[in-house]
This record gives C-alpha cells, sequence and structure tokens, in this order.
C-alpha cells in the first residue's frame, strides 16, 4: 500500500498553516462525526464541541492557546500562519463529573479525519481556560479542556527516532520541524518466557 494514503502517517502535529485556506464547516462537522463515533469511557458521551472557522473569533481564540512548550523562543505561529479553524472540545459537567481519556480519543480521530481530509492540525492542552470560556461566552457547566487547532500545513514535519531517550522536539533555521521517537524496540516489552 502506497504510504501516503495511510493517515496515520500523515497525521503530526502541524502548527504552522495557511492562514488564508478556510476550512468548510461541513469539514468540521465531518471531524466531530469522526469523534462522536469513536469510543468513549463507560458510553457516557461528556465532550461537547465548539467549532470556529471565522477569522474573527479565531482571532480572539489564539491568545488562549499555548505553543510548542519545547521551543522556549518561539510565541506561536505568526499572523498568516495560524490556524484557519479550532474544534474546542469541552467537558459537560452536567453530563458526568469526569471525562476519562475520552478527550484525547475524540482529538485523534478529529485530526486522522482532518488528515483524511486534505487538513492538518495540532492537539493544545495548554489553554487559559476562563480566558477562553469569556470569548466563547461559554455556561459555567462547559469547561474547555483541549483544543485542536487545524488548518493547511505550511511546515515540513519530519519524524526522527530519539537518541539517548532525548524526546525533545526542535527546528532546522529553515524552519523544518523535527519530533524524535522512541524506536520501536524500547517500546515493545518482551517476556523472555
Amino acid at each position: 500500500m502506497e504510504t501516503s494514503k495511510i493517515p496515520f502517517l500523515k497525521n503530526r502535529s502541524y502548527r504552522r498553516f495557511d492562514q488564508s485556506a478556510t476550512i468548510p464547516l461541513e469539514h468540521l462537522e465531518s471531524m466531530v462525526e469522526a469523534a462522536r463515533l469513536s469510543p468513549s469511557s463507560r458510553n457516557v458521551q461528556p465532550i461537547k464541541f465548539y467549532l470556529s472557522n471565522d477569522p474573527l473569533l479565531n482571532r480572539e481564540i489564539f491568545p488562549a492557546l499555548a505553543w510548542a512548550g519545547y521551543l522556549k523562543e518561539w510565541e506561536g505561529p505568526a499572523e498568516g500562519e495560524r490556524p484557519s479553524a479550532y474544534i474546542i472540545l469541552l467537558h459537560d459537567k452536567d453530563v458526568s463529573a469526569g471525562y476519562s481519556c475520552d478527550h484525547g480519543i475524540f482529538a485523534q480521530s478529529i485530526l486522522l479525519r482532518a488528515v483524511e481530509l486534505g487538513w492538518g492540525g495540532c492537539m493544545i492542552a495548554s489553554i487559559k481556560k476562563r480566558e477562553l470560556q469569556g470569548v466563547l461566552e461559554l455556561p459555567e457547566e462547559l469547561d474547555p479542556i483541549l483544543v485542536v487547532a487545524l488548518g493547511k500545513p505550511i511546515e515540513t514535519v519530519v519524524v526522527d527516532n530519539a537518541v539517548n531517550g532525548e524526546i525533545k522536539y526542535w527546528r532546522e533555521p529553515d524552519g523544518t520541524h523535527h519530533v524524535p521517537k522512541r524506536p520501536m524496540d524500547e517500546l515493545i516489552y518482551r517476556n523472555n518466557r
């Protein structure tokens, strides 16, 4: 099988986008549909989704997010390279007191569907919750827990094998983003029985 057609091989954390490429609302809804049909712990489904592909609202959402913790001197994508859409995962506290691992499962399903549709994205958990809640005018029972930033990627992301346990991602001067991943032989535990 041609590897370019396997969505999980193209699913990277992209942080720079062609901001002028508008993601249609139908595509965002299709991404949420992928999340909706994903497994949910005890099938409680306590996550709601806020969609934005509006440039003015996106401009208000952006400051509530922190980007690329290992790149200390980088404040996030510049104007023109920012996401053109967001899907914000909200914990509905009226449905359940907790959400287990659902947000991660749902966000991964969103990103895999995004890749299928020709987009890319990044999960962002470092958010200013109260600021975001105010921007979105959310009721108290809806708590923002994760943001999926989406757009047309304009950066090259390279996966490298981690050496000596060094897993911090980094950038070349030309902007190529390197992501060290632990090799398979370090991940699979083999009991010699």
